[in-house]
């Protein structure tokens, strides 16, 4: 790849990991727009070019390639003028907290060839791949119901910083469990295709101190027919992200803590000779050697270098952002109307 210049506006946590993987990727052609509110040390950052005003950093550093990971709230006031002057953008998820900014960007985007991909990382996941691989192949049938469970304590997320103050607790910078944990949302859609109806009980139950909701289930219903839901929540200790997904001819279970996937078909379809009720033939699929979290921000990277360079086009696009955005806010709406 041909090296690029990049900017990176918002300089939190994921902002910090999206510069490390540059960098280990052998980009250091790299501007900072900041806004000077991180609540992480500046050691990190001392030696790359810092610009407070996002019209001069564009104007300025002309860069090929922006990097939206402030908060939630805020992405908009980045993505849209990073989009009317060309540049290729990784918008991190979710892509904003409502739906009154979009038409903009997609026309800038539309008008200036900006090419935008979506910051899902569960899509470079590669047990996840295998088990959209092994649905397409038509290893568990046709899938009838699927279930997700993600619960994760939100104190301990960034123990260098108060939860309270932190974007995943605030609404007025887009928190909430629902928005903030919406992968399921995308890589579901990923797996089995359209959701084209949901319901959804959600609010604050816990003793957070916090001004958004904290715990969700959501229904969904697919537009093969299947039907499935989405448990999330922000006071599980310790964490859980699994998901099961059943078919006519068996069933996938993946569980983010080891990335173990297992794919589970009843003995009597492999000539089992008087299996007993229920009995099972199983596989499993397990990581790469080496694999840690990282790799997925990493993969993801490696990626959008592509899609700036012209050489791929976006794995999660403005679309799928949309969508899985739209499907958050119907969420909000099914608690709020209770249709």
């Amino acid at each position: 790849m041909v090296a690029m210049k990049t900017l990176i506006a918002g300089l939190g946590s994921i902002g910090r990991r999206h510069l490390r993987n540059l960098v280990a990727l052998g980009e250091t052609d790299i501007v900072l727009y900041r806004t000077h509110k991180s609540t992480l040390p500046d050691d990190e950052l001392a030696g790359y070019p810092v610009e407070t005003d996002l019209a001069v950093a564009l104007r300025k550093h002309q860069p090929q390639a922006v990097i939206v990971s402030n908060p939630t709230a805020l992405h908009m006031d980045v993505a849209i003028p990073a989009a009317e002057t060309g540049c290729a953008i990784l918008l991190e998820k979710p892509i904003s907290n409502d739906l009154s900014r979009l038409d903009a960007l997609r026309r800038a985007a539309a008008k200036s060839g900006s090419k935008i991909l979506v910051g899902f990382q569960f899509r470079y996941h590669p047990t996840l791949n295998k088990a959209r691989e092994l649905i397409a192949a038509g290893a568990i049938g046709k899938i009838l119901t699927v279930h997700v469970h993600w619960g994760e304590y939100l104190p301990n997320w960034h123990p260098w910083e108060d939860y309270r103050q932190g974007y995943a607790a605030r609404e007025d910078l887009g928190g909430g469990v629902i928005v903030t944990l919406t992968h399921p949302l995308d890589y579901l859609r990923f797996l089995l295709g359209e959701v084209n109806a949901l319901w959804s009980f959600n609010g604050h139950v816990s003793p957070l101190e916090i001004g958004v909701e904290d715990v969700a289930e959501i229904g969904l219903s697919f537009a093969s027919g299947a039907m499935g839901g989405v448990h999330l929540n922000y006071v599980q200790r310790p964490p859980v992200h699994r998901l099961e997904i059943v078919g006519t001819g068996g069933s996938l279970r993946w569980d983010n803590a080891d990335g173990l996937l297992t794919l589970l078909q009843p003995a009597d379809d492999f000539g089992a000779i008087n299996p007993q009720p229920g009995a099972s033939y199983q596989e499993e699929y397990t990581l790469p050697d080496g694999f840690e979290r990282n790799w997925l921000f990493a993969a993801q990277m490696r990626h959008f270098l592509g899609v700036a360079s012209g050489e791929s086009d976006p794995l999660c696009s403005l679309d799928d952002g949309v969508r899985a955005l739209e499907m958050a806010l119907a969420a909000y709406q099914s608690q709020k109307t209770g249709r």
